[in-house]
Parts: C-alpha cells; sequence; structure tokens
C-alpha cells in the first residue's frame, strides 16, 4: 500500500461567499496540486472538499496522511463527532441536523478505500505546505 501525504485548505471571501479549496499529495518525492473553487459556499465545505478532491484523485487504496488546519474537519474524526453523527442519523448532540452531510457522507465513503490518519496544523504558520494550499485557495477566489 502506498503511502501518500496529503496537506489541504479551504478558504472564503465572506462566509458564505466565493470560495476556494486546494490539495498538495506527495508520493516518493513528487507532488500533485489540485485546487477548485466555488461561487456561493462557506469556508467548512471548502475545507472538506480540498480533502474529498485529494483523496478521489488517488487511484488505488493508499496510507494517507492528512495534515489541515481545520479544527472542523480534522476533530471530527479525532474527537469522535463523525462517529456520533452516523449513529445518531446525522444529527447533533443538541438534535440539529449536521451541516454539510453531503460532504461528510462523500468524504465517509473515501474512507473505506483508504486508510487514513488526520493531523492538525497550525494554520497561517510556519509549515510551508499548509501555507501554499492556503495561497492556492484564496488564488482560486480570484478566479471566480
Amino acid at each position: 500500500m502506498k503511502n501518500i501525504v496529503l496537506y489541504t485548505d479551504g478558504a472564503c471571501s465572506g462566509n458564505p461567499g466565493k470560495g476556494g479549496w486546494a490539495s498538495i499529495l506527495i508520493y516518493a518525492g513528487h507532488e500533485k496540486v489540485l485546487s477548485g473553487g466555488e461561487f456561493e459556499t462557506t469556508n467548512n465545505r471548502m475545507e472538506l472538499l480540498a480533502v474529498i478532491k485529494g483523496l478521489e484523485a488517488l487511484k488505488e487504496s493508499c496510507k494517507v496522511e492528512v495534515f489541515s488546519d481545520s479544527a472542523y474537519v480534522v476533530n471530527a474524526f479525532l474527537q469522535g463527532w463523525v462517529d456520533s453523527w452516523t449513529a445518531n442519523n446525522w444529527k447533533t448532540s443538541s438534535k440539529k441536523a449536521v451541516l454539510n452531510v453531503d460532504l461528510w457522507q462523500r468524504l465517509l465513503t473515501l474512507l473505506q478505500k483508504h486508510e487514513v490518519s488526520w493531523n492538525k496544523v497550525k494554520g497561517h504558520a510556519d509549515n510551508e505546505l499548509n501555507n501554499r494550499c492556503d495561497k492556492l485557495a484564496r488564488a482560486e477566489i480570484e478566479k471566480l
């Protein structure tokens, strides 16, 4: 099974507003850079989409180490939120509907194929790859 490193970031101008996402996949010293944007979206949707698009780019099952500055995405797995949401029929602990269910379900489908570990990085700090993802995501917003 190939070992992949995946850096991701999402950005939004207005929330909701124009948004961009970016993913950098690294395997055996090679990089693949992906990015895109949407006209009417939220920051959290872009953070999720960055991870989804990165995983979707993999053509076979891989061991993937995800690095993201999004507490929303990373903590959903590290703190078991997703498990609770699925057990509670996509309701939060306060019985409200979970936001972005379409993307969470899409991500969970991808996680059946890949062995993923989650890493929270500090955003807008000294992490070169996270900063590159941030710049790419923001550049996508400018294109819209």
